[in-house]
């Protein structure tokens, strides 16, 4: 009892300094690490208005992968498994998207309000990053999506099908919108007693952001992030994240409600192969689901991958090592 007394006459003092002074908490690198913008040191290059955390790994000239991490709002951090595909001649490709880990934050004002204007700034900075690392106009080009960075890089794909030479897809949650719609509804977990959503609620009391507070808002939006029994993500693991982006998650997910975005639009252009992902623990994403996902392409190649999650095709380094990678391998070195 002691101890908890002294406990409280510590926290108190801090609480009522914080009300003051809000412990600069509205900045970053207190909550939340900072941005490209707000450390040099930070691997960056510039993609029209806003710098863009990315960088590659691997032979500069060698054929480029280029990872898309999921989301909206997420980072790359995640995919990493994959920089060890540089040893077999791979130039791996990371970024962070506009908005999202420590790529530059945008106030939710200043993002442009027309019909599909924001999913296409996100086109055309893949199209930068794909440019800013290229060498070589003959270097091929193969794209590595996951969840909402598999849907861009099918939406990518049609727009631009004679840049891309194949596509390794995990679990994109759907490609016309009522289906995102239908995958969202039925992979969620969170309900109104949840840990994640009383944990979010709770710092309500003590940390409140307004709407461009990035840092505190980014925070907050990683208390939602937590173990899902539906696409079987029990080990979740959040030191698997740099930082999440709260505005570009928003005003993403208004603009495809608004617009009904379509991401497989023009596929029908792109006849490259494709390698699809899926795994077995993930419940909302059965076998009938992922042939009604892939029902839309040319060419596919299907794998589940085995006693993993959504994220466990990438993250789990056993399931990684002895799953996916050979499969990825197998079908880059076939397209060569």
């Amino acid at each position: 009892m002691k101890l908890v007394r002294f406990g409280l006459l510590i926290l108190i003092p801090i609480l009522l300094n914080a009300c003051d002074e809000k412990m600069e908490i509205a900045k970053s690198g207190v909550l939340v690490p900072k941005t490209v913008d707000e450390d040099a040191n930070l691997p960056s290059f510039r993609s029209n208005d806003v710098l863009l955390l990315a960088e590659s790994f691997g032979p500069k000239t060698g054929p480029m992968l280029v990872m898309i991490h999921g989301g909206p709002g997420g980072d790359y951090r995640y995919l990493l498994n994959a920089k060890d595909l540089v040893n077999n001649g791979y130039q791996v490709v990371f970024f962070d998207q506009r908005g999202s880990g420590l790529s530059q934050r945008i106030d939710k004002k200043d993002y442009p309000k027309e019909k599909g204007a924001i999913i296409n700034l996100l086109y055309e900075d893949l199209k930068k990053v794909i440019e800013h690392f290229r060498r070589d106009p003959q270097q091929e080009i193969f794209l590595f999506g996951h969840s909402w960075g598999a849907m861009l890089a099918i939406g990518f794909a049609g727009r631009y099908p004679a840049l891309i030479k194949g596509m390794v897809l995990c679990e994109p949650g759907g490609l016309k919108w009522a289906d995102v719609e239908t995958y969202v509804k039925n992979s969620r977990s969170l309900n109104v007693w949840s840990e994640a959503l009383n944990n979010a609620t709770y710092l309500d009391q003590f940390i409140t952001g307004a709407e461009n507070d990035h840092a505190i808002l980014d925070y907050k939006m990683s208390m939602f992030s937590s173990r899902n029994p539906i696409t079987g993500e029990g080990d979740f693991d959040k030191s698997s994240s740099w930082r999440d982006g709260a505005i570009i998650s928003s005003v993403m997910f208004e603009e495809a409600d608004r617009d009904q975005l379509d991401f497989s639009a023009g596929m029908e252009n792109f006849q490259k192969p494709i390698l699809f992902f899926y795994s077995s623990k993930n419940k909302a994403y059965p076998d009938q689901w992922a042939d009604k996902i892939t029902s839309v392409f040319k060419t596919v190649k299907k794998v589940k991958i085995q006693d993993v999650g959504h994220d466990g095709i990438i993250t789990n380094a056993d399931a990684w090592s002895q799953q996916t990678k050979p499969n990825v391998l197998s079908f880059l070195n076939n397209l060569k």
